[in-house]
Order: structure tokens, then C-alpha cells, then sequence
């Protein structure tokens, strides 16, 4: 298969306001891919699955004049969209005034919040957006999915309706990557699809840890016959970046090895005080994130000793304490909770900590402790006043220093298990015979952008 056509056209500061170097770059090459082969294959619309905020299917639409339907799970992220579309709309429409060139009319790309949990509502929502009567209604959908499912007979995907569309996914998270695929061999009018996976640690499989029919892994009959299994440790490793890893500096990866100490012993503090929460297998975000990127930027951040408070102590109504995931959309909780986060970061990355030589012992107490009672705000739990923090950090400290190597070696290998996932979707797509076209590349810049590879697929049409 090849990319005819295509050219690859740099984003401007309009389109790109609120992206970050990384999602320019993604959406720069993405949409040049995704717009090359929606002309190739005479496609009307373009579906966006995992929209986020907007920005692939913002670009497609007023860059490269496509029609498309932005498909997500956050209604937060709808509603960014379309305010963020309105003001890019208005701006073109300034520029169009005054040198009195153009219509005056746009592609806006139409916003669906719904979460996608199947193939079969996968392919209604493609099928409905290719028919003008329903597109108009996709958006009241928002709430309630199963009205969605009451409008399935009306609105499925048919052959030789004279409709064609293409699946385009920036990073579609766990099984979405999967359904899409499924849903473009099974939806006649889906004639490509372009899908960058990500967060395979949340990718269902096959087996012990699932009972379910429909998994994300295995997908090929080759690889189901083969009985790997991988489980769920495999599948965190598999998004590891070698790449991230070896552009880091020496002391940003110092101070990685240092907070994934602390998040170690946090994990002790859980199964000693907290062992109800262990069973819901708490998340608490990649609080090194912000740190890093602050350092790329040489912003130098001063050291604060305040304590961190909580903002509430109470687990949710099924006994399970929220998790705090890093690609939800700020709100004032998750807000203030950043801030208390980008504080204690602040704290653990003074000079003390990362750039000077043999920090000492009791240093590194005080900042797993900022630590630990940050992580506990973020699960929603109260430190207890019995919490021996130093008992903690005493009996964790002597490991420490096995956390450069036993990480190493993980970043090392991760990609080798990323390989066999992606290979497993390819195989796949591979096994449907001459009907399907299909090739697996990396399209972007690794150190960017570490889940680089694309699985794009088009189906042959028949001979006439």
C-alpha cells in the first residue's frame, strides 16, 4: 500500500493553540496521513474515534476540508471541542472578510460524547454519521448510550448505500484500537481505518484474568493458536518507551529511579494501613510527569516546604476509592490536586534530591513522606496518625538501589512486547485475505511521541 498524494502541511498557531510539541507533531503527521488516504478511498466522512479535545479532527476538518464526526467518551471533552471549533471558525471567517476571498463556509467537525463499549454501537455511530437525518441528532446521544442502541436498526452500516467513510484513531485507549479494527472489516461502508494504539495495560485478554468473549488479546487466529497469554504485568510493560528513557538526562532519570522508590514504598504504606484499597488496584497517576516536562523547559521551580492537604476523605459509594487519572479533564478537585502535586514535585526535586552528589538519608525521608500523604489525597484517603512513615521509608530504602537496573531492564523490553501486540492486530487484519490491504509503519518521532506505529488498512475494491 502506499500514501499517494500525500503531503504533509505544518499546523498554525491557530489550529494549534493548546497543543503541546508532542500533539503537534502527532496531529501534523496523523492528519496528513488520514487525509491522504480518505481521498484515495473517495471517503465523505471522516470518524474520529477517541477525540479528546478535538485537535486531529479540528485539523482534518478546517485545514484539509474534511468532513468528520469526533467520537468521545467525555462529554467535558464535546463541549471543549465545540467551543474550541466555534473560535477557530470565527477566526477564519475574520480572515475571510477582509480579503474578501471565499464562501464563508466551513467544515466544522460534528461532536458524538459516547462511550464506545462495542462493535456493534461502533458501527451505528459510523452508520448514522454518514446519513444527514441522523448526524443531525448524534449529539443527544450524550447521556443515555442505550437510546443509541434503540436507533441500531435504523441506522446500520449497509453495502452499496453510496456512503464511504475512514476510522481514524490518535492513541485509542486499551480495546477502542481493538473495536475499530472489528468495526472496520464488519461495517461495509468503512472503507479504511488508521489506528495508533496506546495503554495496552488496559487491553482486555483472553483467559484467566476474563471471561468475556470479545477481548482485546489475542485477536489473530495465529497468535490464539499459538497460546501466549501475557497477563496483565506483560501488558504494563509493553508501554514502556526505550526511547523516552535514553533521551533523558542523566539526572532527570536519576530522579525517575527516585520516585519510582517512593512510589514503591507508598505501595507498603497502602498494604500495611489501607489493605481494603489494594483490592482495587489503586492508580495515582504518573506524578513525575509535570517534573519532567518543567525540566525540559529549564523553568526552575523553588522548593516549597508546606504540607499538602487533603480534599476530602471518603471512599465512593461501592467501598472503592476514585483513581485520579492524568488524561482526565481538570476540574476544580482534579485542579487543586495538580497543584498540590506540582508542589510536592517541587519539593523532591531540589538539589539535594537530584543534582547533588549522596543525598542524604533523612532528605529523602522528608520527600517520600510529601510523597505519601499526596498519593493518599489523590486516592481520597486521610493519613492516619499511626502511620510510622519512617518504619516505611527504613525497611524500603536498602532497595533502592535496584530501581535503576530492574527499571532499565523494563524499558528494554517493553517494546519487544509492544511488538507482539501490534504484530497480533496485524496478523489480523492479515488473516481476512486480498479483501483487506494492510501495513504496519511508525509515523512518528519516538523520542515525541513513544507509540509511534500505525496499523493502516483500506479495503480492495471489486473489480468491475
Amino acid at each position: 500500500m502506499s500514501l499517494p498524494g500525500m503531503h504533509m502541511v505544518s499546523v498554525n498557531s491557530v489550529l494549534a493553540q493548546g497543543m503541546n510539541m508532542k500533539k503537534k507533531h502527532e496531529v501534523e503527521v496523523l492528519s496528513a496521513i488520514v487525509s491522504s488516504i480518505a481521498d484515495s478511498v473517495r471517503a465523505h466522512t471522516i470518524v474520529d474515534v477517541g477525540a479528546g479535545q478535538g485537535y486531529l479532527a479540528q485539523v482534518l476538518s478546517f485545514q484539509y476540508q474534511h468532513s468528520v464526526i469526533a467520537i468521545d467518551a467525555c462529554s467535558h471533552h464535546g463541549r471543549v471541542t465545540d467551543a474550541r471549533a466555534e473560535r477557530i471558525k470565527k477566526h477564519y471567517a475574520a480572515q475571510m472578510r477582509k480579503s474578501k476571498s471565499g464562501n464563508g463556509r466551513f467544515n466544522v467537525p460534528k461532536t458524538v460524547t459516547c462511550r464506545v463499549i462495542s462493535i456493534d454501537m461502533l458501527k451505528t455511530l459510523t452508520g448514522m454519521s454518514l446519513h444527514k437525518g441522523d448526524a443531525e441528532h448524534l449529539g443527544f446521544f450524550e447521556e443515555d448510550n442505550t437510546k443509541l442502541i434503540e436507533e441500531k436498526p435504523k441506522s446500520q452500516c449497509v453495502a452499496n448505500s453510496g456512503t464511504s467513510l475512514v476510522l481514524a484513531g490518535l492513541h485509542a485507549c486499551g480495546d477502542l484500537s481493538v473495536t475499530m479494527l472489528k468495526a472496520f472489516l464488519e461495517c461495509k461502508e468503512a472503507k479504511a481505518v488508521v489506528s495508533i494504539g496506546c495503554c495496552y495495560n488496559l487491553l482486555s485478554e483472553e483467559g484467566a484474568d476474563n471471561i468475556e468473549t470479545h477481548c482485546g488479546f489475542p485477536m489473530s487466529s495465529g497468535v490464539k493458536s499459538a497460546v501466549f497469554p501475557l497477563g496483565k504485568s506483560s501488558r504494563d510493560l509493553a508501554c514502556q518507551s526505550a526511547e523516552r528513557w535514553r533521551s533523558l538526562e542523566k539526572d532527570d532519570g536519576l530522579h525517575n529511579f527516585e520516585l519510582h522508590s517512593f512510589r514503591a514504598a507508598f505501595q507498603l504504606v497502602l498494604s500495611k494501613y489501607y489493605p481494603e484499597v489494594m483490592e482495587t488496584s489503586p492508580s495515582i497517576g504518573r506524578q513525575g510527569k509535570a517534573l519532567r516536562r518543567r525540566q525540559q523547559r529549564k523553568v526552575e521551580a523553588p522548593l516549597h516546604h508546606k504540607e499538602v492537604a487533603c480534599p476530602h476523605f471518603h471512599p465512593n459509594q461501592k467501598g472503592s476509592f476514585p483513581n485520579i487519572d492524568p488524561n482526565e479533564p481538570e476540574t476544580d478537585e482534579t485542579s487543586r490536586l495538580a497543584t498540590d502535586k506540582d508542589a510536592l514535585l517541587n519539593g523532591i526535586s531540589s538539589c539535594e534530591s537530584t543534582r547533588c552528589v549522596g543525598p542524604k538519608s533523612v532528605d529523602k525521608y522528608k520527600h517520600f513522606e510529601k510523597f505519601t500523604r499526596s498519593g493518599l489525597c489523590r486516592l481520597g484517603l486521610k493519613p492516619l496518625e499511626r502511620i510510622n512513615f519512617h518504619e516505611i521509608w527504613k525497611e524500603a530504602e536498602p532497595f533502592t538501589e535496584l530501581i535503576g537496573p530492574y527499571w532499565s531492564l523494563r524499558a528494554a523490553l517493553g517494546p519487544l512486547l509492544e511488538t507482539f501486540l501490534l504484530l497480533d492486530r496485524l496478523l489480523f487484519l492479515q488473516e481476512q485475505g486480498h479483501s483487506v490491504e494492510v501495513m504496519m509503519l511508525p509515523i512518528f518521532d519516538p523520542e515525541v511521541s513513544p507509540r509511534n506505529v500505525a496499523i493502516i488498512a483500506r479495503k480492495n475494491l471489486p473489480q468491475i
